[in-house]
């Protein structure tokens, strides 16, 4: 009886077994919804003789393309689709996947027409399109191959200018050297279109409001010279345009400005023509602000965000800082800026503008809560957020964080091992105030964006086995932009004080490492910072953006010269356990850091298209103490592992160089005074808001000067580039709406702490559990 049980059991493993094999078969069999004398678009291929024509620009044109895949070879919504049913037409897998792209022979035709197009465009007028097609009869799959020889370029030999008034020809030529054409260069459509929008920006920008497109015309006589353009450039004709010609030719002039902050639910098309809804009404200048009496905003503010001027001429970059402005404000959730003939039907040239606004709510408040794992110990933290829009009725935003946090670390103590939970408790608020304050109202050079006064005040308390650490800093500075693209942070003060006490009995005696133990102390760091930011990011428009930042960080230098000029008295400490002496001076009982820091940072974003991108990182820093300091405050130096790292370590355990600590269970705490850091990420889309994730991440720490005494953490000009530690892994990402929730496991592929021999893991030692790491967190990692 026994026997049969077994017997049906096993019978019924294959049964699954087999059920799984046929999905997965079913899965894997691309031409499943391929119809009978069709067949499925394998491969599409383009080769260009070329190399100064972008082959990922000319393959966009196609029309004929084959499914998508992700990590460069896996048709995986095709599979999701061919595992959907036969009989239902609207089952939920045909919804998420992708419907098998066949060979269409029209449309390979047409693609080969958009390519010659697409050349001709470019200048190659005489480019040959080959196509060739390869059909698989057995397997129902065919293989296209589009081959461009793209022949010579035509290039510009000459411009005409032609232009409709003499003050047009005039603005022109005051900047011919960005908008004039040069003899040689290429004739190229697409480089036309942008010199084209260039001078309607050009017109716009000197009060020719009703300047469009269609007043700049080009003329193109190929028959005159072989492989030659002689260019026609029309500008001002109006015989396309449905303004009046008189509109049309003549610059505008700024009338007066009309605010309206919109109350409540009144809809944001309504203008000024709703006047009962606003309770309120401001006259200044030539500005009127319609408002009400729960959403107060004085005139100053609308003075500085307004970057256009009654009685200028109209300019469209004026408009947009205007509008860039109002919206760094952080106050409305609607800003719309509209203009308006000032006395339509009449021969005047005056413009009024209308400028919208509907603001956001006052007050908000949000809650947090998040698990944490450091080495294994795991943990809960939570955040409770205030935000304050408008405290003192001039668009400043108060905002208040309060943040606690408990882990529970096990460590062992005299052969056992003893549980403590870690705490941490901390506020910390900021106040932002959209003008200049301080010494900062006297510098002119803040740009046309709207430069704001940022002050933080922050205090945390941090309770572990060891110690007690409380923190407390202050931060005065400026935060302003000169561009769309360039922001500048300038923290004229920074000022953080760091005290330690309750130490376990003997923990900083037992520390032999100096550069550790001199992160046990109270210290004062006096510095200031600026930060250049270049983000080109426009949302998820743009196919490549680049994000870079530039830190330059100085302390201590003031209050040591002061010390020096007034003759204080220097204090000498003894080191316990390596009877070593150092000097230096105190403030108010503490003493003082001294140090300049530096670091750069470089991202660059690549989106292959809907379902693939890749991201890549650099990272690059160096810290200098020096001075009244024989090593960086532990708050100032660098770290390297974490989720956002290099995510086969956990945070704070790799390094500096070659180092490994004595005991391999003690809570991570490794930092330095160098960093250098690459990742690489490759993003693909699975299924709704999942997406998935490879990676590869690089680099290390190390000490700049011999001070520190942990064996192989000094950075050496002929080692350090044996010194990288090398991840790679996997991880998902859930887009869930207001962040990106994402989990990643990363594995150890060199690990430079390790004998010579067995650092590079795969293939020198057998992979252990603890070459793993497990990693959460919130948002991308770069």
């Amino acid at each position: 009886m026994a026997e049969k049980y077994y017997s049906q059991k096993k019978i019924g493993n294959f049964k699954w077994i087999f059920v799984l094999s046929a999905m997965l078969l079913a899965s894997c069999s691309q031409t499943r919804f391929v119809p009978e004398q069709e067949y499925l678009l394998q491969k599409v291929e383009l080769e260009i003789d070329n190399q100064d024509v972008s082959k990922e620009e000319a393959k966009s044109v196609l029309r004929q393309k084959e499914n998508y895949k992700i990590l460069g070879f896996i048709k995986f919504y095709l599979m999701l689709y061919n595992m959907s049913s036969k009989k239902k037409s609207d089952d939920w897998l045909k919804r998420i996947g992708e419907a098998p792209q066949l060979y269409d022979k029209v449309m390979a035709d047409r693609s080969a027409e958009q390519l010659e197009r697409y050349m001709g465009q470019r200048g190659y007028y005489q480019a040959q399109i080959n196509q060739d097609v390869q059909f698989n009869e057995k397997k129902k799959k065919a293989k296209l191959k589009f081959s461009v020889e793209s022949g010579d370029q035509y290039k510009i030999r000459k411009v005409n200018y032609h232009f409709e008034t003499p003050e047009l020809q005039a603005i022109f030529f005051n900047d011919s050297v960005n908008y004039r054409m040069r003899s040689g260069t290429p004739f190229d459509i697409y480089e036309l279109e942008k010199q084209q929008k260039r001078i309607v920006n050009l017109y716009q920008n000197n009060g020719y409001y009703y300047f469009s497109n269609n007043q700049v015309r080009y003329l193109a006589d190929t028959t005159l010279y072989n492989k030659e353009v002689v260019l026609d450039l029309f500008i001002g004709e109006t015989q396309t345009s449905q303004v009046d010609s008189t509109k049309l030719l003549q610059p505008y002039y700024l009338n007066k400005f009309y605010y309206s902050v919109m109350p409540g639910n009144t809809p944001v098309t309504a203008g000024r023509e709703h006047a009962f809804n606003f309770s309120d009404t401001l006259f200044w200048d030539n500005s009127i602000l319609y408002a009400n009496d729960k959403i107060s905003y004085p005139p100053e503010l609308f003075i500085r965000t307004n970057q256009m001027q009654s009685g200028g001429l109209y300019n469209v970059s004026e408009v947009e800082n205007t509008f860039n402005a109002l919206n760094r404000l952080r106050q409305f959730r609607f800003v719309d800026i509209q203009f308006e003939e000032t006395y339509p039907g009449q021969d005047t040239n005056l413009l009024d503008c209308n400028i919208r606004l509907a603001p956001l709510n006052k007050q908000s408040t949000s809650f947090d809560i998040e698990g944490t794992n450091t080495s294994g110990n795991l943990g809960v933290a939570g955040n409770i957020y205030y935000q304050h829009r408008n405290l003192f009725k001039g668009a400043e935003v108060f905002q208040v964080r309060l943040k606690g946090a408990t882990e529970r670390l096990h460590r062992t103590v005299n052969d056992g091992t003893e549980a403590f939970n870690t705490r941490e408790f901390g506020v910390e608020s900021s106040l932002m105030v959209p003008k200049l304050l301080g010494p900062g109202k006297y510098i002119k050079s803040f740009g046309r964006y709207l430069p704001k006064t940022v002050f933080t005040a922050g205090y945390n308390y941090q309770r572990r086995p060891e110690y007690t650490r409380t923190i407390t800093n202050f931060k005065f500075g400026y935060d302003w932009k000169t561009s769309q693209n360039y922001q500048h942070i300038w923290n004229f003060l920074d000022v953080n004080v760091v005290r330690l006490y309750e130490f376990d009995a003997g923990f900083i005696n037992s520390i032999r490492d100096l550069y550790i133990k001199s992160s046990f102390t109270d210290h004062l760091i006096f510095a200031m910072n600026y930060s250049l930011i270049f983000n080109n990011q426009r949302l998820a428009s743009n196919k490549r953006y680049t994000f870079a930042r530039l830190n330059i960080e100085s302390s201590g230098n003031l209050l040591y010269g002061l010390s020096e000029l007034m003759g204080r008295d220097i204090t000498v400490d003894q080191d316990s356990v390596t009877n070593e002496t150092s000097e230096y001076y105190k403030l108010f009982n503490i003493r003082f850091a001294e140090y300049v820091k530096a670091d750069i940072e470089l991202r660059r974003a690549i989106r292959i298209d809907r379902y693939n991108s890749v991201v890549g990182r650099v990272f690059a820093g160096v810290g200098m103490p020096y001075g009244n300091s024989r090593v960086l405050p532990f708050e100032k130096q660098y770290f390297a592992g974490g989720a956002n790292g290099i995510r086969a370590w956990q945070v704070r355990s790799l390094g500096p160089g070659t180092y490994k600590p004595e005991d391999e269970n003690a809570y991570p705490n490794q930092s330095s005074d160098i960093k250098l850091e690459a990742n690489i990420e490759y993003r693909y889309r699975l299924l709704g808001s999942l997406e998935g994730a490879l990676f590869i991440d690089a680099g290390n720490i190390w000490a700049i000067n011999n001070n520190d005494n942990r064996e192989g953490a000094v950075f050496k000009i002929n080692k350090f580039y044996r010194q990288f530690a090398v991840g790679t892994g996997t991880g998902f990402r859930f887009d869930l709406s207001y962040f990106i929730l994402r989990a990643d496991i990363g594995m150890k592929l060199r690990d430079p702490a390790a004998i010579k021999g067995e650092r590079w893991i795969i293939g020198n030692r057998g992979i252990k559990g603890n070459d793993f790491t497990f990693s959460f967190a919130i948002g991308y990692p770069f």
